[in-house]
């Protein structure tokens, strides 16, 4: 049977549904899904109406098994459940765009982290600077479809002259050429010395980039991510070195940034290494 009514809504929601469980209770179980449909548009955070609309039309079909159904009926059917399942990807979307969660996805790199840290302590301060950095790059993306391209600095509390060094340096001209980029990555270097940083961030949207293309390579450095929008987030520390791109796409009328992908920073790397430290072996 459909849902008794949960919750304070308003009192025109409360009448139609209510209209809709007499309905219901009466045996006219089509009258009382067009009831459950008319408040969902009048209130369609409300989850206990599209149980209330589901409950309606399962019991519509059910006894629909043992009557003919007109083809005007059938069709009825298909686009109520349409319904009920669009809404239901709405609320999945809106979901995903406001609850960003970047930390469950950099489990490898804590695990590296912590691993080459040891017992020093710093680690989770950078874990948390590169969490903090992806999250803010992705809402920022749901709510202006764009990254503004930038490199993030996690500077040292006690040695870092905050008067002249900044978290943040814009490089919007970085990617326009070999040239730029040549004179960009210089400077990079230098300012995260001179600032005592302990770890860096570029963020950079891919539709900017000029050079290097990195997704028109071929053999090793063959793109396998398509024609897909979206960002690049590339990680330096002294002992680690991780490159992300986060693809976009548009669903139901929505910007949605996907999981982050991990890609072969040997073979994608926006900019050379920028804090020296060992190389990994899959750098050599």
């Amino acid at each position: 049977m459909a849902e008794s009514e949960a919750g304070s809504a308003g009192a025109t929601e409360t009448s139609l549904k209510d209209k809709g469980n007499e309905f219901f209770k009466a045996g006219n179980y089509l009258k009382a899904a067009a009831l459950y449909t008319q408040a969902i548009k009048q209130d369609p955070q409300n989850p206990a109406l599209y149980r209330s609309l589901r409950s309606a039309l399962a019991a519509f079909e059910t006894a629909m098994q043992y009557n003919p159904q007109s083809s005007e009926v059938t069709k009825k059917i298909k686009r109520l459940n349409q319904l009920v399942r669009d809404k239901k990807r709405d609320r999945e979307v809106e979901n995903l765009r406001s609850n960003v969660q970047m930390a469950k996805h950099l489990e490898p790199l804590k695990s590296e982290l912590s691993g080459k840290y040891g017992q020093k302590e710093g680690w989770e301060d950078v874990l948390s600077f590169v969490v903090e950095t992806l999250e803010t790059a992705v809402k920022s993306w749901h709510d202006t479809s764009k990254v503004d391209p930038r490199v993030y600095f996690l500077l040292d509390k006690e040695k870092t002259d905050t008067e002249n060094y900044a978290p943040v340096v814009n490089i919007d001209k970085a990617f326009e050429s070999p040239h730029t980029h040549s004179s960009c990555f210089p400077f990079l270097r230098q300012y995260s010395e001179d600032s005592f940083s302990k770890a860096a961030c570029l963020v950079a949207p891919k539709s900017i980039i000029s050079y290097p293309q990195v997704w028109k390579g071929q053999g090793s450095r063959k793109w396998k991510h398509g024609q897909n929008d979206g960002f690049f987030v590339q990680f330096e520390c002294p002992s680690s070195r991780k490159l992300w791109f986060i693809p976009s796409s548009t669903e139901r009328g929505k910007i949605l940034c996907r999981d982050p992908v991990e890609l072969d920073i040997s073979a994608h790397e926006l900019i050379p290494r920028l804090f020296r430290g060992k190389q990994s072996s899959s750098e050599k």
